[in-house]
């Protein structure tokens, strides 16, 4: 193949055309960003970062597995594992270039997102180039450090909730849904997808070969509001996107501000969702204090909410204490009515504002009235 003759935006029209031919996904932006994601495999040495994308699903046979095998036939190096040991993932990682594609991982870690401690770093130090992780090697007496390199790009499916946030943070997610009656792929056969996917793969490989260096070097435009880590997610995409050309910049971006605001909208952690349904409560009731009593009544009636099974039982006085503590929000005692209470304010040092502002995206003008609940 010509490398000189290659259209870059007709290649990722290409790849998106194949992989819709056996995927049916929640919404249009999935197909150009998982395009752009295969493409930055190619190149994945010349980035920095590789972002990790996660497929998640709230119930099985939603698709998950699917977009990982048709992966495989236009990925750099796949290795497609359902319980490959860290210790095996370390050492293929460190014999790279590899694209690891890991089915079922939500298997491996508890309900919370714990456990198997050697995976997690592998795949949160293996976001960034320059990561590795060091382990201890030999007996007691002759002990010695073994540094592993461990950046590679990673996809993971796994049903919803089991994946450790620290992942989810470094990701861009889809939520995979099952098809509905009238939602129509074509039949996955391995060995005519095999045939039929090498051309593109190979025109792929070889754009992103010429182009990798320069792509990596590039610093696109974000879209507006895409900061910080997100930004640092979507740089190769969208350098990928602006090399393309066509309308593959624009393409590129609506997907990102798609992923970013689902991102957001969805918290990512339990502690996240609490700042975030506070937030709520406050502005509802148009306050800038609530007691401890009052507030509990309200997370707890909360249906769609964890607080009222948070973990067995419902959220208690001590836990939410807790959780909050952690973005330095205390319970403070105020007066109202006559009375004094313990609860928690939103103005001052220790309340919830700041945490509100630093961790939740665009906070709203909640028109907190003069009048307080006790």
């Amino acid at each position: 193949m010509n490398a000189t003759t290659l259209n870059g935006a007709q290649i990722l029209d290409d790849v998106q055309a194949f992989l819709s031919r056996f995927n049916a996904f929640p919404d249009e932006h999935c197909a150009p960003m998982l395009a752009l994601w295969y493409a930055h495999t190619w190149a994945a040495e010349h980035f920095y970062i590789t972002p990790r994308v996660v497929l998640s699903s709230a119930e099985p046979g939603s698709g998950k597995t699917r977009v990982l095998e048709v992966a495989r036939h236009l990925v750099r190096t796949p290795e497609m594992t359902f319980s490959a040991t860290p210790a095996a993932l370390f050492r293929m990682v460190g014999a790279g270039p590899l694209t690891i594609l890991f089915d079922e991982v939500d298997a491996i870690f508890d309900n919370k997102g714990g456990g198997n401690e050697d995976l997690r770093a592998l795949v949160n130090a293996g976001y960034k180039r320059s990561a590795t992780v060091a382990r201890c090697k030999g007996d007691a007496g002759n002990m010695v450090i073994e540094r592993f390199p461990v950046y590679a790009p990673a996809a993971l499916a796994g049903i919803a909730g089991n994946m450790p946030d620290t992942i989810t943070t470094r990701a861009i997610t889809i939520h995979m849904r099952r098809r509905r009656p009238d939602e129509r792929v074509e039949a996955f056969r391995e060995r005519k997808v095999e045939e039929q996917s090498a051309p593109v793969r190979e025109a792929l490989a070889t754009w992103m070969e010429v182009v990798g260096e320069r792509v990596g070097a590039a610093y696109p435009d974000m879209p507006e509001g895409v900061t910080d880590r997100a930004a640092e997610i979507w740089e190769p995409l969208l350098a990928i996107a602006d090399f393309a050309g066509g309308h593959w910049p624009e393409t590129a971006r609506a997907a990102c501000l798609h992923f970013v605001t689902a991102a957001q909208t969805n918290p990512t952690s339990d502690r996240i969702r609490l700042l975030s349904d506070l937030r709520t409560v406050f502005a509802d009731r148009g306050v800038t204090r609530m007691s401890t009593v009052e507030i509990l009544a309200v997370l707890h009636s909360m249906e769609e909410a964890p607080w009222g099974d948070f973990y067995g039982r419902p959220i208690n006085a001590r836990q939410l204490a807790m959780e909050l503590s952690a973005y330095g929000v205390k319970v403070t005692a105020y007066k109202s009515g006559g009375k004094t209470f313990k609860g928690y304010v939103i103005d001052g040092a220790h309340g919830l504002g700041d945490a509100w502002a630093r961790y939740l995206p665009e906070e709203k003008a909640n028109g907190n009235s003069e009048g307080e609940q006790p």
